[in-house]
């Protein structure tokens, strides 16, 4: 079982006459689908109001078989909203209306501890909620493996050094890190992506994922740092690619027997040979999203009916 937290929220996202058209998302909720159709088990903390994007989302997790944990239904708050524009690359330019309230943390500490607690992006940094995050996985760190990715959105962030503080906090807590690097280039301006996941494994992450785009992907853990290249994909758009990477990386981390509290010291001792296997396959998940219009990743099936390998590993 794998839990995740954070907001679930309705993409407004340009069609090709330039007309909004609603769709579900919010990076937590797009990792939580992702999860569920590469056949884990998932449910999701969030915050739905009662309203007609509150049904959309629902019916949405519901068919993608996400449990929505209690108390994710607000009363009297309207569900958040993002409105997405593309550039001419494809890439995804948002404009955010998003409520994200304090939760009262006893109620949210499942009974049973999961092997995996994930969360990250705009739960994990606007208040009043985001200190109940962060009070939740300190709750669920002594059972709990913990799994974050920043996210990061420059125009609700507020101040950029409480931004950066509270993230390397978060960091500090996990186990699995995951972040692009445009989000490290926003976060530390010039410094290396490979010189700012050393000192995050320094804090102590024991593994720490940079996305590259279409160059691919690079990880480091506490014994070795290694890089895969990327899928070439005709992109439709990049909507929860990187939601999708994060839920391979998951996904996989699983298969190979190294998520869970459990396993805390071989995920830090894991080598190149299964650092790249595992970049490869969160890659192809990304790249198959990338095909797509919005937040739609792949089933399990999907994934291993697919034949695109990535090339040469550096």
């Amino acid at each position: 079982m794998i839990i995740v937290v954070g907001e679930a929220l309705v993409d407004l996202i340009e069609d090709d006459a330039g007309r909004p058209v609603a769709h579900p998302g919010g990076s937590p909720a797009n990792v939580a689908v992702a999860l569920a159709r590469l056949g884990l088990s998932t449910g999701l903390l969030t915050q739905l109001g009662d309203d007609p994007h509150g049904q959309l989302l629902r019916a949405h997790l519901r068919d993608n078989g996400v449990r929505l944990a209690p108390g994710s239904l607000l009363d009297g708050a309207p569900t958040s909203v993002a409105r997405t524009t593309f550039d001419g690359d494809g890439q995804p330019r948002y404009a955010f209306d998003v409520t994200w309230r304090a939760f009262p943390v006893s109620e949210a500490v499942p009974a049973a501890a999961p092997e995996c607690l994930h969360t990250g992006s705009l739960a994990s940094v606007l208040t009043p909620g985001a200190d109940d995050v962060l009070a939740l996985v300190r709750a669920a760190r002594p059972t709990t493996m913990i799994s974050y990715d920043p996210n990061c959105r420059p125009a609700l962030m507020g101040d950029h050094r409480l931004a950066a503080r509270r993230i390397e906090t978060l960091v500090g807590q996990s186990d699995i890190v995951k972040v692009s690097v445009e989000d490290l280039g926003w976060l530390y301006p010039g410094d290396p992506y490979q010189q700012v996941a050393r000192r995050w494994t320094d804090l102590g992450a024991r593994l720490v994922a940079v996305t590259l785009g279409d160059q691919g992907a690079w990880a480091r853990s506490h014994a070795d740092e290694t890089r895969v290249d990327g899928v070439a994909v005709e992109v439709v758009d990049t909507v929860g690619a990187g939601d999708a990477f994060m839920a391979g990386l998951l996904a996989d981390l699983r298969d190979r027997g190294l998520l869970g509290v459990g396993h805390r010291a071989a995920l830090g001792a894991a080598g190149a040979d299964v650092l790249r296997p595992v970049l490869a396959h969160a890659a192809r998940i990304a790249a198959l999203t990338c095909g797509r219009r919005g937040a739609n990743p792949p089933t399990r099936a999907e994934v291993a009916a697919a034949d695109w390998p990535t090339r040469a590993s550096a």
